[in-house]
C-alpha cells in the first residue's frame, strides 16, 4: 500500500509539474535582415506581366534609340538646339533601357541591397531626365513657332549643351539621398522593386517631385495651346500653296510630344501620392496597399514605354532619322552609310522643322 502510494503520487506530481512548465518557444529561421514575418503584399499577376514587358520594352528600346543615337552622332544635318536636346534625350533612353534586365532578373525575388537600391536609383534618374528633355524640347519649340524673327540665346548649341548638363547634373544631386537611405527591417524589405517602408525625408522629396512635375505639364498644355493656335492661323494660307499634307504634318509635329508625355507620365504621378502615403503607413489598410503596389508598377510599367515612343518624335523631328528607318525598313543598308545623301534638304526652313 505504502508503495502503491508512493508511485502514484509521484506520477501526479510529474504531471503537476509539467502542467505548470511554460510552453517552449518555436524558433523559426530568421531572414538575413533579422526579420521573421512573411511579406503580405504581393505582385500576383505582375510577377509574369512585368518580366514580359519590360523584356519587349528592352528589346525595341535597346535598337530604336541605338540608331538615334548613331544618326545623331554621324548625320551631317545642321545642328541645332533640338538635336542637341534629341541627342541626350535618346542617351536617357538608352541608360534606362539598361536597367530593364535587372528589374527583369529581380521582379519579386530577393537581391543584394546595394544592386537593388543601385538600379532603382538609375531606372528614376533616367526617367525624369527623359521628362526633362522633352520639356527642352518643348520650350525650343515654342519659343521657335511663337517668336520666330527673334534669335534667343536658348537656340544656341553652347546654350543648349550648357541645359543638357545641368539636367544630368540636377536628376544625379537629387537622387543621392536615396542611394544614401538605409534598408529597414520589415515583412518586403528583402524584395527588389517592391513595396518597402519610406522615411520622411524620402516622402518629402517623392511629393516635392509630384508637385513640380504638374506644374511642368500645365506649363507644357498652356504651351502646346499656344503653339496650336498660332499654327491654326499661319498653317492654312501656306497649304494652299504647298498642300494640304503640310497642315497635317506641322499639326502632328506639335502634338506628338505633348501627347507621349501624357501617356506615359501623367498615370504614373497621379497614383505616387497615395502610394507614398502608404508607404509612410498613413494608409495603414493591407488591401489599400496591396492594390497601390499593383497599380503603381502597372503605370511604372507604362512610364517605361516612353523610351519606345520618343524615336516617334525624333521620326517626326529630325529628317535624318526619319531617313535612317526608312532605309532600315526597307532593307537598304548600304543607304545608311551614304551619309551625303541625307544632306538633299531645303535650306528654307517653316517654323516647324528644326
Amino acid at each position: 500500500m505504502y508503495q502503491g502510494w508512493t508511485a502514484m503520487s509521484y506520477e501526479e506530481t510529474m504531471e503537476n509539474t509539467t502542467a505548470l512548465r511554460p510552453p517552449q518557444t518555436v524558433l523559426l529561421p530568421s531572414s538575413p535582415t533579422g526579420n521573421t514575418t512573411t511579406c503580405e503584399i504581393q505582385d500576383g499577376f505582375l510577377a509574369v506581366a512585368l518580366p514580359v514587358m519590360y523584356s519587349l520594352i528592352f528589346s525595341v528600346s535597346l535598337v530604336t534609340n541605338s540608331l538615334a543615337l548613331w544618326v545623331f552622332q554621324w548625320s551631317p544635318q545642321r545642328k541645332s538646339s533640338t538635336s542637341v536636346y534629341m541627342w541626350n534625350l535618346a542617351w536617357s533612353d538608352l541608360l534606362f533601357t539598361l536597367c530593364l534586365p535587372l528589374r527583369v532578373a529581380y521582379q519579386n525575388q530577393p537581391g543584394p541591397f546595394v544592386l537593388c537600391r543601385l538600379v532603382g536609383a538609375f531606372f528614376y534618374l533616367n526617367m525624369y531626365a527623359s521628362i526633362l528633355f522633352l520639356s527642352l524640347i518643348s520650350l525650343d519649340r515654342y519659343l521657335k513657332i511663337i517668336r520666330p524673327l527673334r534669335q534667343s540665346r536658348m537656340h544656341s548649341l553652347r546654350w543648349s549643351k550648357m541645359a543638357s548638363a545641368l539636367v544630368w547634373l540636377s536628376n544625379l544631386t537629387c537622387m543621392m539621398p536615396f542611394f544614401l537611405e538605409a534598408r529597414k527591417a520589415e515583412p518586403c524589405s528583402e524584395k527588389c522593386f517592391h513595396f518597402h517602408s519610406k522615411g520622411l525625408i524620402g516622402a518629402t522629396i517623392n511629393i516635392i517631385v509630384v508637385v513640380a512635375f504638374f506644374i511642368l505639364s500645365a506649363l507644357f498644355v498652356c504651351s502646346y495651346g499656344k503653339i496650336s493656335e498660332r499654327l491654326c492661323r499661319v498653317l492654312p494660307a501656306r497649304a494652299q500653296h504647298q498642300g494640304r499634307s503640310t497642315d497635317t504634318r506641322a499639326l502632328t509635329k506639335t502634338l506628338v510630344v505633348l501627347v507621349i508625355f501624357i501617356l506615359c507620365f501623367v498615370p504614373y504621378h497621379l497614383v505616387r501620392v497615395p502610394y507614398v502615403l502608404a508607404q509612410l503607413d498613413v494608409i495603414a489598410s493591407l488591401s489599400w496597399k496591396q492594390s497601390l503596389h499593383v497599380t503603381n508598377e502597372t503605370v511604372l510599367c507604362i512610364s517605361a514605354l516612353n523610351s519606345c515612343l520618343d524615336p516617334i518624335i525624333y521620326f517626326f523631328l529630325s529628317s535624318s532619322f526619319r531617313k535612317a528607318v526608312l532605309c532600315t525598313m526597307e532593307g537598304k543598308f548600304k543607304a545608311l552609310f551614304l551619309m551625303d545623301s541625307w544632306t538633299q534638304t531645303s535650306r528654307n526652313r517653316s517654323v516647324t522643322d528644326l
